[in-house]
């Protein structure tokens, strides 16, 4: 299911209790002008929320509630500074300075803050992706929606009221300090911290990223202050300095990423090649426009974008990988396994997923030997996980087709066990179990993937050849018309066998038009016209 729409029509309070009663699991992603936000959900409960290009409070947050000291925490970000694969928390964690317990709850509340900000964007627009997962070496929660709506409601009407003095994050404070002196009202700990920021440079932005302290917490802070008359607007900032390219580039590649996650394609489109006319020689958004237009099916603009990667010094095994796919689709198979070796030579060996696409293609350009050791080599980078369906498919047909039907039997067996409701592997199961004699157990096979997927043309014309061939010929009769509804060009063999049913059953006229179809599919095809011949002799 995917749901989009506009904050205007519909909020986002809304929204979440939609997902939540409907118990669906997807991203909500959520933009607003230049901003971008996420909600991920699972079974209808939020497991994850960020916003992109916002900075992360993580740090600030653990060091405020004093879960961790600033020696700890100046320690772990110049750790990250070499480690960019981990984030800060894993790496305070590692270094003993937190449990995982304290960085669990820290996220929690992160998450929670998130949604509560996202509550208070009442334009842009939203997209519901189904069954999009967070990174896997992102930390989960599981939060009921409904447990934030209210506050969320409560933070939106004072968020209104707070707009009306402080309209936008590049306002400038100065302290009053003769009425602080003179006063003896309690503040609370927010507005402490926040008015030590107020020096009459300092725009509202500032403040909040000098004061580790969320959006909502400052503007709480500095409308109090107001009121009280503490602080007084002397004016606007200049607005933050142009970012320097680096930063533009960085910006830019993490908006396109979040996009291209949630299946934004088109913007993610935008945001990558903002990056590219930065800086021209950046592989990461130039492979991630391989990506888009992948996806978008644009396959000979894919082709030049990926091509135009894998050229650049340093280019990954994925890029390769990515592009051999690309080439595939345009049944550029030769060089598709070029690409594939080329990523194999890179480092890809040692990856499943490229030994498998090798094989393969290696089947498609008709490589039988090649095909069958590039996926018996995948079969053990699987480690214990089980591999891929496709790997199944294919590691089966290509023992099939090298006449090895026992060992194709084996993998298929194999692979229903491990995806029992994966209809293809099912449908290829009954097609061996037929071909050794097995037809009940072929027919059982058969009947188990229709019931997964009663879409699926060959499952059903697999189902109609088996009780064809037992002469249970009105079963053969539905499941060939099913099959040929699915797909009306899938053989001549099913309309031959449906002409000879229907001449069974004296419909004589049906049965013609049936072998007329079957010509029209295969003109060469003598039996067929046998066929016809016979029929139209004896009128």
């Amino acid at each position: 299911m995917a749901i989009r729409g506009s904050l205007k029509e519909a909020s986002l309070p809304d929204v979440l209790q939609l997902l939540s009663m409907g118990k669906k699991t997807g991203c909500l992603s959520v933009t607003h002008r230049n901003s971008f936000g996420y909600i991920y959900f699972d079974k209808g409960r939020i497991c994850y929320a960020s916003i992109v290009n916002r900075r992360d409070r993580l740090g600030d947050r653990l060091l405020k509630s004093g879960a961790i000291t600033q020696e700890q925490l100046d320690a772990g970000i110049a750790l990250q500074d070499r480690r960019r694969d981990k984030r800060l928390g894993e790496l305070l964690v590692e270094q003993g300075a937190l449990t995982l317990e304290q960085l669990h709850n820290a996220i929690h509340v992160q998450i929670q803050e998130a949604v509560y900000f996202l509550f208070t964007w009442t334009a842009g627009t939203f997209n519901f992706e189904a069954d999009v997962a967070p990174d896997a070496h992102d930390y989960v929660v599981s939060i009921n929606p409904e447990s934030l709506l209210l506050e969320g409601a409560r933070r939106v009407d004072e968020w209104e009221l707070i707009e009306k003095k402080i309209a936008s994050f590049d306002l400038v404070f100065e302290m009053n300090r003769g009425k602080v002196m003179s006063s003896d009202v309690e503040l609370t700990a927010e507005q402490r911290v926040v008015l030590d920021l107020v020096d009459g440079s300092r725009d509202v932005q500032a403040i909040i990223d000098a004061s580790g302290l969320v959006e909502f917490e400052v503007g709480k802070a500095l409308y109090g202050l107001l009121n009280a008359s503490f602080i007084h607007r002397i004016g606007k900032s200049a607005g933050p300095a142009q970012p320097l390219a680096e930063g533009r580039v960085e910006e830019h590649r993490n908006l396109g990423v979040a996009f291209y996650k949630t299946s934004m394609l088109e913007e993610a489109l935008r945001e990558f090649r903002r990056v590219l006319e930065l800086r021209a020689t950046d592989t990461v958004a130039r492979f991630y426009v391989g990506l888009v237009l992948a996806r978008q099916q644009k396959w000979e603009e894919a082709v030049t974008a990926l091509t135009e990667a894998s050229a650049q010094p340093g280019a990954k095994v994925a890029v390769f990988h990515n592009l051999a796919y690309v080439l595939e689709q345009q049944n550029r198979h030769t060089d598709a396994k070029v690409a594939l070796e080329e990523a194999v030579r890179r480092g890809g060996a040692s990856d499943p997923r490229v030994q498998t696409s090798l094989g393969v293609v290696s089947l498609l350009v008709g490589d039988l030997p090649a095909a069958d050791a590039a996926l018996l080599a995948a079969r053990p980078l699987f480690g214990t996980r089980a591999p891929t369906p496709a790997w199944y498919h294919y590691m089966a047909l290509a023992a099939a087709l090298l006449g090895d039907v026992n060992r194709a039997t084996a993998v298929l067996q194999e692979g229903v066990a491990a995806y029992p409701h994966a209809p293809a592997l099912l449908n290829n199961l009954a097609a061996v179990l037929e071909r050794t004699g097995d037809f009940d157990g072929a027919r059982g096979i058969a009947d188990q993937g229709v019931h997964e997927d009663a879409g699926l043309p060959q499952l059903h014309k697999n189902l109609g050849d088996l009780h064809y061939r037992a002469g249970r010929y009105d079963e053969a009769l539905e499941a060939y018309l099913r099959a040929t509804k699915a797909n009306p060009e899938l053989g001549a063999d099913v309309y031959l066998k449906l002409g000879n049913i229907r001449l069974r059953r004296q419909e004589r006229d049906d049965a013609v038009r049936c072998w007329e179809r079957a010509l029209e599919l295969d003109p060469d095809n003598a039996l067929v016209r046998t066929n016809l011949e016979s029929v139209r002799q004896v009128t």
